[in-house]
């Protein structure tokens, strides 16, 4: 099992980036994929998911009307469209997939998923 996250890098405040999550070695379709962050000194957060077979989304309240995130289940990837960005974005960003089913808030919880990735680092600055 496999998930590579990638697009980050440094962006001005205001910018946008797109992040990838990449997976292999299971089904695509029967996992929820969800992206965490952790900026230094504090802990992984749960930022957005989306859920497997009706791609229901879930947004951190610190992100919602700025991030979008969507997939594309023929090519295995999770993108996270980020518009608007603030300092405070600033993060490795981490994708990780869970093959529970669950009501909606539960996949904000880091023990929802069974696998991770790599990070990818954010850096938001001028």
């Amino acid at each position: 099992v496999q998930l590579q996250a990638s697009g980050g890098g440094l962006v001005q405040p205001g910018g946008s980036l797109r992040l990838s999550c990449r997976t292999s070695g299971f089904v695509f379709d029967e996992y929820t994929i969800g992206w965490f962050r952790q900026a230094p000194g504090k802990e992984r957060e749960f930022v957005s998911a989306i859920s497997r077979y009706n791609s229901n989304s879930y947004y951190a309240d610190s992100v919602k009307c700025r991030f979008t995130i969507s997939k594309d289940n023929a090519k295995n990837t999770v993108y996270l469209q980020m518009n608007s960005l603030k300092p405070e974005d600033t993060a490795v960003y981490y994708c990780a997939a869970s093959r529970g089913l669950y009501s909606g808030n539960y996949y904000h919880r880091i023990t929802a998923y069974d696998y991770w990735g790599q990070g990818t680092l954010v850096t938001v600055s001028s």
